[in-house]
């Protein structure tokens, strides 16, 4: 039996900051199907529920399927969304990669546009993923009253109200703040791994290096050929020099 999603007390966002707004460049774009003229609108709306699910969508992680039904109209944006949330590429980039807690600040972020509340928030969804699975803690997303007022049936989501009137600083966007693969998973990869792929340079004071006549330059020549013919190269003693007696292998 699924067990009922245990409350947990809202703080002040920006998002539960009501005020009027004058619409400009610091305001999101809201794309729905309410003012679609052209399939060349459609694109645009599509392309942008890619970005906020997504961030960034490969040819092979989009879904023909789902964006043939939405341009039909056999289907709403919210049912898109919830494709798209669904889908193995989502499933396989954020849930299997990411732990509960993660996975739904991380769904909390792109479904509901908002930063998640506390912990006490992340705990009460962690508790639905692992009741009714994340098909289950989904629709409870699409679901919600939250959701469904602010951006109903035909809305794509996007992050609300970033920007605040009087604040220098807004709140950084998502695709930023939680990126699909943080340290958690990093760490159970073994990442980061440091692989050094150049030549390790040694300084050498000038009164110690080589000069024109001195044998040592005879020697590393010596070794050099040597090795290239594949012979063994033992140092005979010759008064206060060394050279080198080629001796071929058996």
């Amino acid at each position: 039996m699924a067990l009922p999603l245990i409350n947990y007390v809202p703080k002040s966002q920006n998002v539960r900051v009501e005020g009027y707004v004058v619409p400009g460049d610091d305001q999101p774009t809201i794309f729905t199907t309410e003012n679609v003229l052209s399939p060349g609108d459609m694109d645009i709306l599509i392309e942008a529920a890619y970005r906020q699910i997504f961030f960034h969508a490969f040819k092979w992680d989009r879904e023909r399927f789902l964006e043939s039904q939405l341009r039909n109209g056999q289907i709403t944006v919210r049912d898109f969304i919830r494709g798209l949330l669904l889908s193995n590429t989502f499933v396989t980039s954020f849930y299997e990669k990411n732990s509960n807690y993660r996975y739904v600040e991380q769904c909390v972020q792109r479904v509901l546009g908002r930063d998640v509340y506390s912990e006490q928030e992340k705990i009460a969804w962690s508790i639905v993923v692992a009741t009714k699975g994340y098909g289950g803690f989904i629709d409870d997303l699409l679901n919600s009253d939250e959701y469904l007022e602010n951006f109903g049936y035909d809305t794509v989501p996007y992050q609300r109200r970033r920007n605040l009137p009087g604040r220098d600083q807004g709140e950084t966007p998502f695709n930023l703040k939680s990126p699909r693969y943080d340290s958690y998973y990093r760490g159970i990869l073994g990442f980061p791994q440091i692989v050094w792929q150049n030549e390790i340079r040694r300084f050498v004071p000038q009164d110690k290096q080589l000069k024109a006549g001195d044998p040592a330059n005879f020697l590393a020549a010596a070794r050099s050929i040597s090795s290239a013919r594949g012979t063994t190269t033992p140092r005979v003693a010759t008064g206060n020099l060394d050279y080198l007696a080629k001796v071929p292998r058996r």
